[in-house]
């Protein structure tokens, strides 16, 4: 049997939530009803209440925003709560899924909350919101959006029939995690890569390479997304090292590209302790769309069209300085075993000599900045090849692997 969290706005979706914990109960597990309503009192019993709920932020300030009954505090506040609460209930083993039923409010509270569990648990919204931009709700995560078709008020003959579904799937979810498992001891260990186009080659060898030393590579996209996922999966912990070639969304966080992965990107490394090595691969180039799209602010600086598409903006000596010392601090937090990697003759496809981005200076003074501001302890290899040379892949690949293998021994 599976304690299964069912959490809602019980002073609204009372009933609702109780008919999706009495088809759990019937399948045979333990429905957890957790209240994060805020308004009105709960129609519902709930196990653990909004008082408890609110208990596991640890903040002074909470009774005095619900006694104002905004909507959009209370929205806010209950959904930084039910993430501290879940993620803690997950790591005390004492849920294995996760569902809820919501509108537009409900949905931001329980997305918030599944939104902090890692990547493979079992969790299920339905929601009034499932049909259109579900980008901020799911975020880089695995939640299951389950359109509700009708509004989630009452139950009636079609939202019966959903919430069955609904009922069912979160239950076949947790069933099919526990017979197989997503990790056990006979899997490879697993190593993620940030791969552009511009690096394909090296990311590739480097793979071949690893997969040969008896490693599992998941290669992420470094496209914003892309590489907040990668972040996402490294914090979960099912990663045992980082191939970061690709820093490229660091230009777009910068100066305003449009496939940033934001402020955090190479975060969730440190906070793991795991090895890594680090290039800086494609900081040569910001990201725009069609020609058209390119902010009037960069007029005159040097293009190149990758595509009708994907209008890609050379990084000047003075941003390229900026990126060196902002991965510089990032690396610094590094404590597991990490190697930067330095292809001194191009950083990218289009950055090598004779192509459009090639630039001496621009490239001299990134690797300049990195080295200046790296804690004198972490290994600086520089290598005379162009990023996408077979040997500076294979020595991305002997890097990691040898700080991997000393961790083991």
């Amino acid at each position: 049997m599976a304690t299964i969290a069912v959490l809602g706005t019980f002073d609204t979706k009372g009933a609702e939530h109780a008919f999706i914990a009495g088809l759990l109960r019937a399948a045979g597990h333990a429905p957890l009803l957790i209240d994060v309503g805020s308004l009105d009192a709960p129609s519902l019993t709930p196990d653990i209440t909004r008082t408890e709920v609110l208990a596991a932020l640890n903040a002074p300030d909470t009774a005095a925003i619900l006694a104002r009954r905004d909507r959009g505090e209370c929205v806010t506040l209950m959904g930084r709560a039910a993430a501290a609460l879940v993620a803690s209930l997950h790591a005390a083993g004492r849920i294995q899924g996760i569902i809820s039923l919501g509108g537009g409010g409900g949905t931001a509270i329980a997305t918030a909350a599944m939104r902090a569990l890692p990547i493979g648990f079992p969790k299920l919204m339905v929601s009034t919101l499932a049909s259109g931009q579900t980008a901020p709700y799911v975020g880089t995560t695995d939640i299951t959006m389950m359109p509700a078709i009708v509004d989630v008020s009452g139950l009636n003959r079609l939202s019966r029939v959903i919430f069955t579904n609904a009922a069912g799937a979160i239950a076949g979810m947790v069933a099919a995690r526990a017979s197989s498992p997503a990790s056990s001891s006979s899997e490879k260990p697993l190593i993620v890569a940030s791969m552009f186009g511009n690096t394909t080659a090296c990311v590739t060898e480097a793979k071949r390479h690893l997969e040969a030393a008896g490693y599992e590579i998941l290669v992420f996209a470094a496209t914003g997304n892309g590489g907040r996922a990668m972040e996402s999966l490294i914090a979960s912990g099912m990663v045992a090292g980082v191939l970061d070639i690709t820093t490229t969304e660091w230009a777009d966080e910068l100066v305003g590209g449009v496939l940033s992965a934001g402020p955090d990107r190479l975060d969730a490394t440190a906070r793991a302790k795991i090895p890594a090595i680090v290039c800086p691969g494609c900081l040569d180039m910001v990201n725009f769309g069609e020609p058209s799209s390119v902010p009037a602010q960069f007029a005159g600086r040097l293009f190149y069209q990758h595509n009708p598409q994907v209008t890609l903006m050379r990084t000047t000596a003075a941003e390229c300085e900026q990126l060196g010392r902002i991965l510089a601090e990032k690396i610094n937090r590094y404590t597991a075993p990490v190697t930067v990697l330095l292809p001194l003759r191009a950083i990218s496809v289009i950055s090598a000599p004779g192509q459009p981005f090639h630039s001496p200076a621009a490239d001299q003074a990134l690797f300049t900045s990195l080295r200046t501001h790296l804690r004198p302890d972490i290994p600086v290899l520089a290598q005379d090849t162009e990023i996408n040379d077979p040997a500076f892949a294979r020595a991305c690949a002997e890097a990691l692997l040898g700080h991997m293998h000393s961790r083991i021994s």
